[in-house]
């Protein structure tokens, strides 16, 4: 049976009222990633921690769906860009099935960014660029960890690292794990939402039509 404090949190009353410009139609960029640069600056100026941070949702081939979060490292007019080991879940989930759903939930300042598109590995050029620019201990820390997999103890992570960190001292170069890469993720849509009071928030998404974006206002 679970345990309660002393005074119990009832998450039915918990709720915050958010003072907020309204987005008119007319205010956004022409593409969802001119858009999705504009509000992801100004995340960054109200110093939100990690605004990079985004929850990455997959699923296998027979609709079970997993989450997690990842950090966004790039994004351009071609899509969102993240990193990870292919043989994790949602590598392997990503593999057989490329559907995707990212959400950037910035709550300190009443946004959010939904994205539902389709993943696919990037060059191996561009996984070596980045990965090169990683702190050592990250680059080290990509090899020590299999991603997803069980591990007996959190002594044995420690053992591994340890042995690559001898055998690459920091200065050394560190190769790219042959597992280990980039996903981009080509969005279909992208969802743009501003929280209001009286949970009247507005709700913007594009949806790409051929090769041109629609704007589209959904209830909130």
């Amino acid at each position: 049976m679970a345990s309660v404090t002393d005074q119990d949190i009832d998450p039915a009353t918990m709720r915050k009222q958010y003072r907020s410009e309204i987005v008119d139609e007319g205010s956004l960029a022409e593409s969802p990633m001119d858009q999705f640069a504009l509000w992801f600056q100004q995340a960054a100026d109200s110093h939100l921690f990690e605004p990079n941070a985004m929850v990455v949702s997959t699923a296998t081939p027979d609709g079970r769906p997993s989450s997690r979060t990842v950090l966004l490292k790039q994004f351009d007019g071609r899509g969102f860009v993240f990193f990870t080991n292919y043989a994790s879940r949602k590598g392997r989930e990503l593999a057989a099935n490329p559907h995707v759903a990212l959400l950037f939930p910035w709550h300190a300042i009443a946004r959010q960014v939904i994205v539902t598109g389709t993943a696919s590995r990037i060059g191996r050029d561009e996984t070596a660029a980045y990965f090169r620019s990683r702190p050592h201990g990250s680059r080290l820390g990509a090899w020590a960890s299999e991603q997803s997999s069980v591990i007996g103890s959190r002594a044995e992570l420690d053992d591994r690292y340890a042995e690559l960190e001898a055998r690459y001292p920091d200065g050394e170069p560190v190769p790219v794990p042959p597992e280990w890469g980039g996903l981009r993720v080509v969005p279909e849509a992208v969802e743009f939402w501003q929280g209001h009071e009286n949970r009247l928030h507005d709700r913007l998404r594009y949806v790409l039509e051929g090769d041109k974006w629609r704007v589209e206002r959904l209830c909130p």
